[in-house]
């Protein structure tokens, strides 16, 4: 089969025709168990009733009528933010990429607004992964993602994660900021330390700089709590967020204290579709559910078991799986086999996970998952284990 999109994805020869919470069902009629949610942004599954019923109920109002004027509900989405985290200001936008974009330049803006343009670059951490957009590639810093771009944009600084030293070496006079992911998604589910998230907002509150925080792939209770830097107890100054934010629908927001959005004055930025009527609505409701008493409970006992039985699954099959990483529903198994070859023996298996960096598989389901779901997730994930386990064994012979 030929197609007319761009060919920059290899897509896995399936096409899936509608859902139901942590199930995605082929056109063929075939049940997938959806352990990607997405890339972790289906984060309520898959048509859920109330997400539905706030698209439907919008979408028979009003779609789009730009930034011009006021819109109401995202008013409201914008408040609930603010009051649930350290925050003061939201923008929207659509995506994560979008939401770094809005984090890069409101640093840059802040240090300006001081008197101080010079201060605009920013350090990031090896292995990171920001968006796409010709900025956050520069960011992120990885050459496979930069290279056959042209000049890598200026002001991005990569610095080797853990390293205290480096890190305070490539501190300068024109440094405005730091930029991090508690957890990295696409680096290989690599969780950052509480201790070196505190000694980063220490040394951001020593050197003037502004910390942001991207948690476009661990927010929204995929750790287990609302935000990943919540666990350990620091507070950033701007934070990027999407994915599941919009539970599906496109939606990404940039969160700032006052302070350091204060440079960012009319027509210093904006978006086209970036918080309208319909984006607003789902992530009403997206917040209805997750906000709600008992949710991140369930999202931490659930998660708990899954670490339980990926536990057994490792020690039954240590040359397959070597470690198991993350937090929450955000857990990645490094692999001792190619992790494409995983991916495609657990979608053999009718179960879906998302290859990373580092040779690591993503487990990334569904926020309302239940325990015999993940039962059944683990159960397929043996199963495809076993096989390239008897692989390794006949090779080995």
């Amino acid at each position: 089969m030929t197609s007319v999109l761009l060919p920059n994805y290899v897509r896995a020869p399936i096409a899936f025709e509608r859902g139901e919470g942590a199930w995605l069902v082929a056109r063929g009629g075939e049940r997938y168990l959806d352990f990607g949610a997405g890339v972790a942004v289906n984060a309520l599954g898959h048509a859920h009733p109330h997400l539905v019923a706030a698209l439907t109920e919008q979408a028979s109002k009003v779609w789009h009528v730009s930034n011009l004027y006021e819109i109401p509900e995202g008013e409201r989405l914008g408040q609930r933010l603010v009051d649930a985290t350290f925050a003061d200001i939201a923008f929207f936008c659509n995506s994560g990429a979008e939401a770094n974009e809005a984090a890069i330049k409101m640093a840059r803006k802040y240090h300006a607004a001081g008197g101080h343009p010079e201060r605009f670059r920013i350090i990031t951490f090896e292995g990171a992964f920001h968006g796409r957009t010709l900025a956050t590639i520069a960011a992120g810093g990885q050459q496979k993602y930069i290279e056959g771009f042209g000049p890598k944009v200026d002001g991005f600084d990569q610095v080797p994660a853990g390293d205290m030293a480096a890190l305070e070496a490539a501190i300068t006079p024109e440094t405005a900021a730091l930029m991090i992911e508690p957890i990295q998604g696409e680096g290989g589910v690599r969780v950052v330390p509480a201790a070196e998230l505190r000694h980063l907002r220490a040394l951001c509150d020593r050197h003037g700089l502004l910390l942001i925080m991207d948690e476009v792939q661990t927010g929204v209770g995929r750790t287990g709590r609302l935000f990943a830097h919540e666990w350990s107890g620091v507070t950033p100054d701007i934070m990027s967020a999407a994915k599941g934010i919009g539970g599906g629908f496109p939606l990404g927001v940039c969160l700032a204290t006052k302070e350091a959005a204060r440079g960012m004055v009319p027509g210093s930025h904006g978006t086209t579709f970036g918080g309208n009527p319909l984006a607003m609505a789902v992530g009403n409701a997206v917040l209805d559910i997750v906000l709600a008493p008992g949710f991140l409970d369930h999202v931490n006992r659930v998660a708990l078991v899954l670490k339980q039985k990926l536990a057994s699954l490792r020690d039954r099959h240590p040359q397959v799986v070597l470690e198991i990483r993350g937090e929450g529903l955000m857990l990645g198994l490094k692999l001792g086999v190619p992790n494409t070859e995983f991916a495609a023996a657990a979608r053999a298996e009718h179960l879906l996970a998302i290859p990373a960096g580092d040779n690591v598989v993503r487990l990334l389901p569904p926020l309302i998952v239940s325990e015999d779901e993940v039962a059944q997730a683990v159960e397929r994930l043996e199963a495809a284990a076993a096989q390239l386990d008897g692989g390794l064994r006949g090779a080995a012979e």
